[in-house]
């Protein structure tokens, strides 16, 4: 039985009537390093996915044409035969098939780029044009004051009518200045391609990376909007982990646990009213999609 997200995908991009072929879903999910990118959570949602699915490259963008490489320098790496390598900052796309879904699924991941960004965005969407993307998922993630004791919270926004109806997305109140994803959402959005971002607040207090409880989060995110299980029994483990990490660290240093504490009561507070049911109910289908498929 499809959960909510699936038939809100469903009703954005409706099955085609019985004898006329097999539609399948074609969603583009981009994470770029960088200013969007708080503790690395956004790009390691894209290439845990990308691994888990086996994505193949199928592009690249010339890094020659959008980067400052006195700002974002290549990187020297040693093949394991020992030659010596240049790892250039580009944007690499691969492409995979969700194993048991009618779900084709393009990577976009690179390195925020210095200028030309709507060159740049203009050449993606080229990509997925050639590509026949249906959607668009932006993933990014944010600094902010929350604390690493409660859930990660991952808000969902869009300018589409449809998508938040469809997606259960929120219109961005945000003003101020933007990054390459918010920049890549107005020009898809512009072009006609559905589109939603998604953006995960990251303790701005333990904000290095790895991020896991925050990369996680966002993975759950998407994991409801594609309307697929994911595995994810290991990042849990590694988010249950540096959760504990810094809980020691705040207890070494008094100001700092009192600070959490006022962040922890702050978030109490301001969830109290909701008793958040959807969210029960929402664990508790992801929870029965992950027996089922053991």
């Amino acid at each position: 039985m499809e959960n909510n997200q699936t038939q809100g995908l469903r009703r954005l991009f409706p099955k085609p009537a019985p004898g006329a072929g097999q539609q399948r879903l074609t969603v583009m999910i981009a994470a770029f390093e960088g200013w969007n990118d708080a503790g690395e959570a956004a790009t390691d949602a894209v290439k845990y996915l990308n691994r888990l699915w086996d994505g193949s490259k199928v592009a690249t963008i010339d890094p020659d044409l959008y980067y400052d490489f006195q700002f974002t320098r290549p990187i020297i790496r040693r093949t394991a035969s020992g030659q010596r390598h240049i790892k250039w900052p580009t944007t690499k796309l691969t492409r995979c098939s969700i194993p048991g879904s009618d779900i084709d699924v393009i990577f976009v991941h690179g390195v925020e780029p210095s200028y030309r960004w709507r060159a740049y965005t203009a050449e993606l969407l080229a990509h997925a044009t050639e590509l026949n993307v249906n959607c668009i998922l932006l993933v990014g993630a944010l600094l902010a004051d929350v604390p690493h004791s409660r859930p990660i919270p991952v808000t969902a926004t869009s300018d589409d009518d449809a998508v938040r109806q469809a997606l259960n997305a929120e219109s961005s109140q945000y003003e101020g200045p933007t990054g390459i994803i918010g920049v890549l959402a107005e020009v898809a959005s512009m072009a006609g391609i559905p589109t939603v971002s998604l953006w995960a607040a990251v303790p701005h207090y333990v904000g290095q990376a790895p991020s896991p409880k925050a990369e996680l989060a966002l993975l759950h995110r998407i994991e409801d909007i594609l309307g697929v299980p994911l595995e994810t029994s290991v990042l849990s483990e590694e988010a249950e982990a540096w959760e504990r990490g810094v809980d020691e660290l705040a207890t070494e240093d008094p100001e700092v646990a009192a600070y959490v504490r006022q962040l922890e009561e702050a978030k109490d507070t301001a969830e109290l009213p909701e008793a958040t049911g959807e969210s029960i109910a929402r664990e508790f289908e992801r929870y029965l999609k992950k027996r089922r498929k053991e």
